[in-house]
């Protein structure tokens, strides 16, 4: 198996990371972390373009079709940099309209999206044990359309967000529905999350919606396996900053005439982290490998979960042993690996920690259901 990003994969790494680390900076940071949507808009519309939004998405549809291969390289390079822009919610909700939506959800929705003037986000979580494709969230049909009952949890980025991919159970099984963030019977409540960014609790009440794909089809699954991938993605940048910064403070401080990076016990938390990234990297790219085609769902959804499971344990491992390394100046909240480390935790626990993961592979593994 090849994972060599090659050239075009290279050229979208190279310039998300030109743009990043030129815009990602502390102050800018500290500013966004006070503002009321917490996403950089001027970042958003800087990727946008620089035809980053665009490259993810099908060539029909106006992008460069790079897929979740292209969003996972940029997805890697905003966790370097903990940018804040709401890139996996949006880009892996605009992948599964592009895949499993009618052509005029997909000319309504990807144009803004590819330009930067709107997005949509995703709502995927309850409170409680609820799996993503088990939801209590329920949608009935209402003539040509439907309407949704029940309350998302901790939706990413509603800010700036003018539709949200809802999944919801319905006679047929779980599907997914597209509702406008605005509409009749949705109510909204801030909250703000570890990692600093602002997400919002959903209610429904019989608010109206859009079917995405059809009953019996694959559109909830698929925005569900892209989440995980994509969380993975974002996991392994997070883990890889994190461990530069770990780098580039132990050659600089001194104990007892040395350098801290030349102490074996510290060599040996950073060779620990190290191989954690390696490990989150190469199941990140088997998931993704597992993705394109030729596709088998059962491959995928087994991929994906082991991309997800390491890059929830090793990713957290690996922003604890940093922090730990940096001493008392990794709990200042104004550092800037104290970033890295929420940014591990908050990922670690979206769509369910490591546990879950597991029991999730098990059923996988073993044909079962997970429990709800």
């Amino acid at each position: 198996m090849d994972f060599s990003l090659g050239e075009e994969l290279e050229a979208v790494r190279d310039l998300a990371r030109e743009i990043l680390t030129d815009r990602v900076t502390p102050e800018r940071l500290r500013e966004v972390e006070v503002s009321g949507g917490r996403v950089d808009e001027q970042l958003w519309a800087d990727l946008a373009r620089a035809g980053l939004l665009a490259a993810v998405l099908p060539e029909p549809d106006g992008g460069a079709g790079l897929g979740m291969a292209g969003l996972c390289v940029l997805l890697e390079e905003q966790g370097r940099r903990v940018a804040p822009v709401p890139l996996w919610p949006a880009l892996t909700g605009a992948l599964t309209v592009a895949a499993c939506g009618t052509e005029a959800q997909r000319s309504r929705l990807l144009p803004g999206l590819m330009d930067g003037t709107s997005r949509l986000t995703v709502a995927l979580e309850e409170f409680g044990p609820a799996e993503p494709l088990t939801p209590r969230t329920a949608a009935v049909a209402d003539g040509a359309g439907w309407r949704i009952s029940g309350v998302k949890a901790v939706v990413p980025a509603p800010a700036g967000a003018r539709h949200v991919l809802v999944t919801a159970a319905t006679e047929s099984g779980p599907g997914l529905f597209l509702v406008a963030s605005d509409a009749t019977g949705v109510s909204w409540e801030s909250a703000e999350t570890t990692s600093h960014d602002m997400s919002a609790h959903l209610t429904l009440r019989d608010a109206p919606a859009e079917r995405v794909g059809t009953p019996g089809d694959e559109a909830a699954a698929h925005l569900v396996r892209n989440a995980f991938v994509a969380l993975a993605a974002v996991q392994t940048g997070v883990a890889a900053g994190a461990l530069a910064h770990a780098a580039g403070h132990l050659r600089e401080r001194e104990q007892f005439g040395r350098p801290l990076a030349t102490f074996q016990a510290v060599q040996h938390q950073l060779a620990d982290c190290y191989i954690d990234i390696e490990a989150m990297r190469v199941t990140l790219w088997q998931a993704v490998d597992a993705l394109a085609e030729p596709f088998d769902a059962g491959s995928a959804d087994r991929a994906a979960t082991v991309a997800k499971w390491w890059a929830t344990e090793g990713g957290l491992n690996t922003v604890h042993r940093v922090q730990h390394v940096h001493g008392g100046i990794g709990v200042d909240t104004d550092y800037p690996v104290h970033r890295h480390f929420l940014w591990g935790k908050q990922i670690s626990t979206t769509l369910g920690g490591a546990g879950a993961d597991l029991e999730r592979l098990g059923a996988l593994l073993t044909g079962t259901a997970v429990a709800s």
